[in-house]
Formats: C-alpha cells, structure tokens, sequence
C-alpha cells in the first residue's frame, strides 16, 4: 500500500511539474531596444528567424515614442521614461523595418536570419 502511495505521488507531481518545463522551454528571448536622442539602439537587431522574440523598449526620452512598422504590422506607444514589451511572431528570413510614428526619421531594422 505505501508503494503505491509513493508511486501515485511521484506521478502526480510528474505531471505537475512537466508543464512548467514545457513552459520555461516555449519561452521567446527578450531583446533590448532602446530610444534616446531620436535614435534606436541599435538600430539593428538581429533574431533567428522562424522563431518568436520579444522586443523589451525602453523610451530614455523626455516625450513619448511609438514603434511602429508596417511590415511587422505592429504598433504600440512607448511613454516617456517607460519600457514596454512587444511580442514579435516567427519571421520568414529577411528585413522588417521599423520607427517612431511620432519622429518618422527615428527608424531601425529586424534582420532574421
């Protein structure tokens, strides 16, 4: 009897802990990008690509930012002094531009490769 107690809990917490894993191993890479003096930095980042990522961008600026691009087909503000997160899909191999819709000349670039 006490065999089998051992045995049901060693499953149990199996199945408990098995997901987690999974989890942590799903988890897209977090990449740092920032805006200061109108520019990004860098103003390229490289990613694997067919794998999903995650831009961490943090606005060093005094006014707010939007990074925005039309060939990633996304957009999200970044207020001043704040970071914000962006999570970026699997992309085909190639070169996805991107900007800040509120100073147009402020622009950079995802190369996945």
């Amino acid at each position: 009897m006490r065999m089998m107690v051992v045995v049901f809990v060693a499953v149990v917490l199996g199945t408990l802990v098995a997901p987690v894993g999974a989890l942590a191993a799903d988890t897209p890479p977090e990449i740092a990008l920032s805006i200061e003096q109108k520019k990004f930095q860098p103003a390229e980042v490289k990613v694997k690509a067919g794998a999903p990522f995650v831009l961490v961008i943090t606005n060093k600026g005094t006014a707010a930012a939007e990074f925005e691009s039309k060939d990633l087909r996304t957009e999200k503000v970044v207020p001043a002094g704040k970071t914000v997160k962006v999570r970026i899909r699997a992309l085909k191999p190639g070169t996805y531009a991107f900007f800040d819709d509120f100073n147009k000349e402020t622009t950079g670039r995802i190369v996945a490769e």
